[in-house]
């Protein structure tokens, strides 16, 4: 999903950080482990555990916490309570303002205390992170700073999917994953690959590389990246991070995708999540661009297919767990209301649990996006902002009261 870009230059004015009371009033699905034993949650064939009993994924996206707490005006924000219990967020920031990797194998320290910040709050709150490694759009550098790097030492590169290929541009994006796997907390003293707080690694948001529809290139990244995050961390769960096309591995199944390019676009979801390693499917759920012309109804209806063969796909081909990484609908063109919305989220929510409480698989959903009041400048048209939707908030709370019962 694109993004909004970091600001340039923050105040004290700016808007506190998600982990925020409002949450934190749901009754929502929670690990409270007992505070000094914190277990990995690890994944057993289709499901995910933790401390000896299913662990459900009942989560949000807020992609920009590093940022935030890079800066001393908005990291106090960070510490406020929250309830759902995972949060995928950014663990990258390539090149630009508050970079985190300010050029190939050079970290900004500040900024990466900032994300040893962040991890350390999630641990003190009982919230489990899911930490992306690199993006596939501009948004936060991305593939396209790499290549960029690439460009200035003087390599031969003429597209950005040169990330998945050149060798060099390779090496740059294995030292900053060992820079993040291997770091030490300053605030906790413990290494990130020893950090139970890590739910899992994901390798890049929402791949794609339409320079070879074969998907053979992003297939052989795949394959790389996902060993060599293994050879350093074995713990960690491992996700990929695509959106979940399928693609030439499966062309009986080119009519589930929202449209004829996706089986073009580079992805395999079926080939991709047989990379040895990946350990869960990742997806994504966006109807409302995919399907730009669609009735509500047929948004719907889309939703239901894509979910439910995905979800078929995981636990029949895959034998691995699913995460619905983010889905979501804007409101920002006022084409759809926060009635279709939250109708959108239901029938998300409604097909997981099916799943789930059929035994079937477990895993579990994060929302794109969560807010406080007063962040709206961050706000992509996703943003779900609690104290202006205290129906959704209801709707939350009902579903975690279902994966309880």
């Amino acid at each position: 999903m694109g993004m909004c870009p970091i600001p340039s230059s923050w105040s004290a004015t700016t808007p506190r950080l998600l982990l925020l009371h409002h949450l934190f009033l749901i009754s929502l699905v929670s690990d409270m482990e007992d505070a000094h034993h914190w277990p990995m949650v690890e994944r057993r064939g289709t499901h995910l555990w933790a401390s000896g009993r299913p662990f459900i994924i009942h989560g949000f996206n807020t992609y920009w916490l590093m940022s935030f707490a890079a800066d001393q005006a908005t990291r106090p924000r960070v510490t406020a309570e929250a309830g759902l219990n995972v949060c995928r967020t950014w663990a990258f920031n390539d090149g630009g303002h508050r970079a985190l990797q300010t050029a190939p194998f050079h970290y900004d320290e500040e900024v990466f205390q900032a994300l040893d910040f962040v991890i350390s709050e999630a641990r003190r709150h009982n919230m489990r992170l899911i930490l992306s490694l690199c993006n596939n759009w501009e948004d936060y550098g991305g593939k396209a700073q790499y290549v960029r790097w690439g460009k200035e030492a003087g390599l031969d590169l003429t597209s950005e999917d040169d990330f998945f290929s050149d060798t060099t541009i390779k090496s740059y994006y294995k030292a900053f994953v060992q820079a993040v796997v291997t770091r030490i907390n300053t605030t906790t003293n413990e290494a990130y690959k020893d950090d139970p707080t890590i739910l899992a690694w994901e390798l890049i948001n929402e791949p794609r590389c339409p320079s070879d529809p074969s998907g053979d290139t992003l297939q052989a990244w795949i394959e790389e990246m996902a060993s060599y995050v293994k050879s350093i961390d074995p713990m960690h769960l491992l996700e990929i991070g695509i959106e979940g096309f399928y693609g030439p591995s499966t062309p009986e199944l080119f009519p589930v995708n929202p449209d004829e390019y996706s089986a073009h676009a580079g992805t395999d979801f079926v080939r991709d999540h047989q990379a040895p390693g990946i350990d869960l499917a990742s997806v994504h759920v966006y109807s409302d661009t995919w399907l730009p012309h669609s009735i509500e109804e047929n948004h719907l209806q889309f939703v239901n297919i894509w979910m439910q063969k995905h979800i078929d796909d995981a636990a029949n081909l895959l034998g691995m767990p699913i995460g619905v990484g983010e889905f979501g609908v804007s409101v920002k063109d006022g084409k759809f209301g926060s009635e279709f919305r939250e109708a959108f989220m239901k029938t998300v929510y409604g097909i997981f649990l099916s799943s789930w409480k059929g035994g079937a698989l477990g895993g579990g959903c994060l929302l794109w996006q969560l807010f406080s009041e007063g962040a709206e400048h961050m706000d992509d048209g996703y943003a779900v902002i609690f104290a202006k939707s205290p129906s959704t908030l209801s709707l939350l709370a009902n579903h975690s009261r279902s994966l309880e019962s």
